[in-house]
């Protein structure tokens, strides 16, 4: 069943679901609302500086959540978080970013390799998990998640948000084995990186 984009804000059950973590642990995924500004500016302060280190789309503190949350709008930008609960205590464990489109940047850098990007069917994704969950399988479900989800919202490719970097090789592991390929190199703030893609 197809999904309108535009419906997200007012129905998430359209594009949320539960999964459980190999210990047990049962994992919720639902988009951002409006009004957990405060949940998700605390999953940003509490990742280390190595986790954010590696993530380049956007800053991780509390002012980024509020401005988020302001202007939600997740037919655009679909923010998906997995939530769990610990001690009576919902809180957010990943979060990965869906630009419903592509961004100028990543475009101009695929332009140059030939390869055309559509705003219509193509996506762009940029994940992120919290220190104490990663290696837990988490990203994996989040990503088989998305992975069923996207084509639903029209999209038919996926790219990573400003690519991944070279000296990450456990993130280029995990991007391959959800079928994403390199189809490029390039220097990004003193590092390298490889643009990468996937059919979906």
């Amino acid at each position: 069943m197809q999904i309108d984009p535009n419906a997200i804000d007012t129905r998430p059950d359209l594009v949320s679901s539960s999964e459980v973590l190999a210990s047990g642990q049962r994992i919720d995924f639902r988009p951002l609302r409006a009004d957990q500004a405060a949940e998700l500016g605390a999953y940003f302060t509490g990742l280390s500086q190595a986790t954010r280190g590696v993530y380049g789309p956007h800053p991780f503190d509390q002012e980024t959540a509020d401005g988020f949350c302001a202007a939600l709008d997740n037919s655009q930008t679909l923010r998906m978080l997995a939530w769990t609960e610990e001690k009576s205590v919902e809180r957010i464990v990943a979060y990965f970013v869906v630009e419903l489109g592509v961004r100028a940047g990543d475009r101009r850098r695929y332009d140059a390799l030939g390869l055309a990007l559509h705003d219509e069917t193509d996506c762009t994704l940029a994940p992120s998990v919290a220190d104490a969950y990663q290696s837990q399988g988490l990203g994996s479900l989040m990503m088989q998640h998305l992975l069923g989800l996207l084509p639903r919202l029209g999209r038919r490719r996926m790219l990573l948000w400003g690519g991944v970097r070279t000296d990450n090789p456990r993130a280029v592991h995990f991007y391959t084995k959800f079928g994403f390929r390199r189809v490029g190199d390039f220097e990004a703030g003193g590092t390298n990186n490889y643009d990468m893609i996937a059919d979906l």
